[in-house]
């Protein structure tokens, strides 16, 4: 029996919940908004399904109704609109967080806190300093979702399957992350080889960041929103704490001076598995690539700087 609460049941919260149904990860969910009739529907739609797919209760419920939950997922917030960037949110979501903390760790001590809502970073370590939670049960998905695009866009390039796909995005789920490129391979090869058994011409690099970058931006702006690939990279992230499963993730975690770098969340790559995060797996980074990871944590203290934590 998996129990999973999700606060928030906008398109992204609700569309979590789908994905965990369809997936079986949870065997019960509760949907938690301000919006009751909005979490009630939602909650309802999915529910008539589970008959044909894996059997969960699903239901509109309280903060008192996420007691025993094992992991906790936030989601709710001001959504971005077209043209706006992460960190123009930050304070308007900072309060809303805040004045969910004490309610949701009151009734849930002892669950796994995963913080989707942006700016993630922003929004984490604010979790961090004002839960009274573990570090080690507050996760960012940070940028599991950018890697993902990555490595969808790289996929696209090599015409290779995703799964012999290994790269990265560290830093901020923002304008400041970036591909460690020395980490990149696809089966082992180095990217900067792969060409040669591939097929194809050599890659811009600044390109593929870009587009991963900017990829949320596009879909808000053709669509108004994002929420299928960031609800399956939680999902994702969801069943390897639930199933015990330890996997490497770039999630957003607070940075205790790896690579220099103190007192801000952001992602790197993480162990997940049933204790939460279990270490930070510090793989060796250029200097230059070191370099880009400070100048992300600085963009991020600039703001956690202007803002009332």
């Amino acid at each position: 029996m998996n129990k999973i609460s999700i606060i928030g049941a906008g398109s992204v919260g609700s569309t979590i919940a789908y994905t965990l149904t369809v997936q079986g990860v949870a065997s019960e969910i509760v949907l938690i908004d301000i919006n009751t009739a909005k979490a009630e529907g939602e909650a309802l739609d999915i529910l008539q399904g589970t008959p044909l797919c894996s059997p969960c209760n699903i239901y509109q419920g309280s903060y008192e109704d996420a007691k025993d939950s094992d992991i906790v997922i936030l989601t709710s917030g001001i959504a971005r609109k077209p043209g706006q960037t992460r960190l123009e949110l930050a304070q308007t979501n900072v309060n809303i967080t805040k004045s969910i903390i004490p309610e949701i760790t009151k009734h849930a001590p002892n669950a796994f806190y995963i913080i989707v809502s942006n700016p993630i970073d922003v929004l984490t370590y604010t979790f961090c300093k004002l839960s009274g939670i573990p570090e080690n049960r507050i996760i960012g998905s940070g940028t599991t979702i950018d890697t993902s695009r990555l490595r969808a866009k790289l996929s696209e390039c090599y015409n290779v399957s995703q799964n012999n796909i290994h790269a990265y995005i560290f830093g901020e789920h923002g304008d400041s992350s970036f591909v460690p490129w020395s980490l990149a391979n696809i089966a082992g090869v180095p990217i900067a080889e792969c060409s040669k058994f591939f097929g194809t011409e050599e890659l811009n690099y600044e390109e593929i960041e870009t587009f991963v970058r900017t990829s949320g931006a596009q879909v808000i702006q053709r669509k108004g929103a994002t929420f299928y690939a960031i609800a399956v990279s939680v999902c994702h992230l969801c069943e390897q704490i639930l199933h015990g499963i330890d996997t490497v993730l770039p999630v957003s975690t607070m940075m205790h001076g790896e690579y220099g770098v103190d007192d801000v969340c952001l992602s790197t790559l993480n162990l997940v598995g049933k204790e939460g995060v279990r270490c930070k797996v510090n793989v060796p980074l250029t200097e230059e690539e070191q370099i880009k990871l400070r100048k992300s944590a600085d963009a991020l203290k600039e703001v956690i700087k202007s803002l009332d934590i």
